[in-house]
């Protein structure tokens, strides 16, 4: 795909999504996978501010891994931090580290050209008004359960925890999204049920025909999965971190109305208006306390969601 193509989802993600201004210093972390997009958000930037670089890292392997220090360092020294990166910088100390700070910043983690054409190509405005209608429905529940006729049933509890909108728009000091954007989500404090994931999960990406991915859950750790793969990248973490590798990390609701199928991207499936999102692992970035090398996000197509035994209102989707 030509650079040319690329400068248009990266002058929305520089300008209307991060609000950078002249004056400000800008830094585009980002690996060799996806060097291209990285190289298309800098030359945009380098057109505003004086102030722009550019770092490049080798491939983590697994989401959530930490970066080496000096892309920390260089996070946390910016105004704002676009990460087009292979695996995940979102469920990370260092991303947190830089937000604190005051750094805006935005992951796209497995980004790829197609992604960022299609997710970037959106209203943000109505993503917003999205966002602030299902966090309404669901942020004074003690009690979250999602359903789906696949064979999801479980029950989560959320008490004190704070939900959070990851709505593309990241203009204030310590901001923080996911691009392509569009979820309101939490890191649930337990939970117990059953888990069938009919959309996208990786490492299989989307999960076609009668394919699914089954896990159970006991008081907020996964007690059983189904799948191979995925149970050998949970026992590796597991080496290093315990039972950490094993917890129930989060709830997510999609609110991008403009996602009108799951493309076999979590970063863009993930955020598709009316599904849900239960993740493994690592929270302590997003409101948990849980540190672990892995973020293992799993798609619901169909979720029936309730808050304190009410039914909520999902976003439309035709997916």
């Amino acid at each position: 795909m030509s650079n040319q193509s690329l400068r248009t989802p990266a002058k929305t993600a520089v300008e209307q999504c991060m609000d950078l201004s002249p004056g400000e210093s800008f830094v585009v972390v980002t690996d060799k996978k996806r060097q291209a997009i990285g190289e298309a958000l800098y030359r945009v930037a380098e057109e505003i501010t004086d102030e722009a670089a550019i770092v490049r890292y080798p491939v983590g392997a697994q989401h959530g891994e930490e970066p080496p220090e000096p892309v920390g360092e260089a996070m946390s020294g910016a105004d704002v931090v676009l990460a087009p990166t292979t695996k995940s910088l979102s469920h990370t100390t260092a991303r947190m580290e830089a937000t604190d700070s005051g750094t805006r910043a935005a992951t796209l983690p497995g980004i790829t050209d197609g992604v960022f054409l299609m997710g970037l190509n959106a209203d943000y405005e109505t993503i917003r008004e999205e966002c602030a209608s299902v966090l309404e429905q669901v942020e004074q529940a003690d009690e979250i359960r999602v359903t789906s006729p696949q064979g999801t049933d479980i029950t989560m509890t959320v008490s004190e925890r704070e939900w959070r909108e990851d709505t593309g728009i990241v203009h204030q000091p310590g901001d923080f999204s996911n691009l392509p954007a569009g979820e309101v989500f939490v890191s649930p404090e337990s939970g117990t049920g059953t888990v069938v994931v009919d959309g996208t999960m990786m490492p299989h990406g989307e999960l076609t025909g009668e394919q699914t991915v089954r896990f159970e859950v006991e008081e907020g750790f996964i007690t059983q999965i189904d799948d191979d793969e995925i149970r050998a990248q949970i026992e590796t973490a597991a080496e290093d971190v315990g039972d950490a590798a094993y917890n129930l990390a989060e709830l997510g609701i999609g609110t991008n109305i403009a996602v009108s199928e799951l493309v076999g991207s979590v970063l863009l499936d993930e955020k598709a208006g009316g599904t849900v999102h239960l993740a493994i692992g690592d929270n302590h970035a997003i409101g948990g306390e849980v540190e672990a090398p892995l973020h293992l996000d799993g798609i619901l197509r169909e979720p029936t969601v309730f808050a304190d035994g009410s039914q909520i209102a999902l976003p439309d989707s035709e997916i």
